[in-house]
């Protein structure tokens, strides 16, 4: 199946993510805990790029930042700025859509403590390849964090010292893409105001920028 070069459900390949799977499951016989597929249609011209499924969030529901504080900032972001029909995320059958807008993340398992390694960052970044090659220049990719900005760089073949991270920056990047970089809507980053609300919509007001920009040349 064509899915299969941009996901698998049954993906093994790093055996610490599959042992540590297994071990949540027994401990929370109700989670998802399998790989978590990325959330929205493949061909769109703006892609959510995050770090991996939270432990109680994603791992839990199976959508990306679903059930866990880091999608509160988020889905209302996301639906003030008209990229979703509801402002609240809660299980993957709460009649949430994305609009012109995909969620995913660079590991797609659970790490222990949130803490993915780098030989399972590379595992997973050939599925984050296929993603993005599904995109058309002009498009946008937000990268949540200094890990999904590097993933997305490797995706796509380039290289890390030429596009440093910085939030609120806005990357040309050669094949027309637009990359964006936020701090990522944690717990932690938003409760130390690290990253604000009014930050975050400063971020989806470039990403906004960018696409009305393209559209007005198609």
């Amino acid at each position: 199946m064509e899915s299969d070069r941009w996901f698998d459900k049954h993906c093994v390949r790093c055996r610490r993510l599959a042992t540590h799977l297994q071990q949540v499951g027994r401990e929370h016989p109700g989670y998802y805990c399998k790989p978590v597929p990325p959330f929205g249609d493949i061909e769109v011209d703006f892609v959510i790029v995050g770090l991996a499924p939270g432990k109680h969030g994603a791992n839990a529901t199976g959508r990306p930042f679903t059930g866990d504080y880091a999608g509160v900032l988020l889905y209302d972001t996301l639906f003030r700025h008209g990229f979703s029909n509801q402002r609240e995320s809660r299980n993957r059958n709460d009649g949430l859509t994305l609009q012109n807008c995909r969620i995913t993340n660079a590991v797609k398992c659970l790490p222990p403590e949130n803490r993915p390694k780098h030989d399972e960052i590379l595992n997973c970044n050939d599925y984050l390849a296929a993603e993005l090659a599904a995109m058309c220049s002009g498009a946008v990719v937000l990268a949540l964090g200094t890990i999904a900005h590097k993933a997305v760089l490797r995706a796509l073949d380039l290289k890390q010292s030429h596009y440093g991270f910085s939030h609120g920056h806005h990357h040309l990047l050669p094949n027309g893409l637009n990359l964006v970089d936020s701090y990522h809507c944690s717990r932690y980053n938003t409760q130390t105001r690290r990253l604000t609300s009014a930050m975050f919509d400063q971020v989806f007001e470039t990403v906004c920028r960018l696409l009305h920009g393209r559209s007005e040349h198609e």
